[in-house]
């Protein structure tokens, strides 16, 4: 036994609740997410909301930041590394194929040189972003193999980043 078992049978149980929920009414499997940001007086820090939790996010020294918490950027790749991961569980439970252990690492780069007035061509985003998965798993070589592909077609922060939604900007 490892030491996820117990957490990957109640997590087996909930999405077969969550299938059966949602086979029965459908539209409840949409969920209405949302965050807030905003800047907290002298010290840049940005308090940031997300659903019903809130955590800090600030910029480096260097862009007269405090050091505070994640810059916007890294909160992005963590956001897919989180997504990732917890896709990688959902998938675990739906093909049956188990692992002792899962972690994902994500990178990706960003010119700061528009963000500060530089001249620029082109737009300015995060780039070359990347993932490593780390699966440890008994299971074949070709299953855990199904369960990449079946992770890379089913995680919605990962396939938000590659076919982007359109993002409006409302009058506030």
């Amino acid at each position: 036994m490892t030491a996820i078992d117990h957490y990957m049978e109640r997590k087996n149980r909930v999405l077969a609740q969550r299938r059966a929920d949602w086979m029965s009414a459908p539209e409840t499997g949409v969920v209405r997410l949302s965050a807030s940001s905003k800047l907290a007086g002298n010290t840049g820090a940005r308090p940031t909301r997300m659903g019903e939790h809130s955590m800090v996010s600030d910029s480096a020294p260097g862009m007269a930041g405090n050091g505070l918490g994640p810059t916007a950027p890294e909160m992005l790749l963590g956001a897919l590394a989180s997504c990732l991961v917890h896709t990688y569980v959902i998938q675990s439970c739906l093909m049956n194929i188990p692992f002792d252990e899962v972690e994902v690492e994500v990178s990706g780069s960003i010119d700061m040189g528009p963000v500060v007035g530089l001249p620029y061509d082109g737009i300015s985003m995060i780039e070359d972003i990347s993932y490593v998965a780390h699966v440890s798993s008994e299971a074949s070589p070709e299953d855990v193999e199904r369960m990449h592909e079946a992770v890379e077609a089913t995680c919605p922060v990962l396939n938000t980043l590659r076919q982007p939604a359109p993002v409006r900007r409302h009058p506030g």
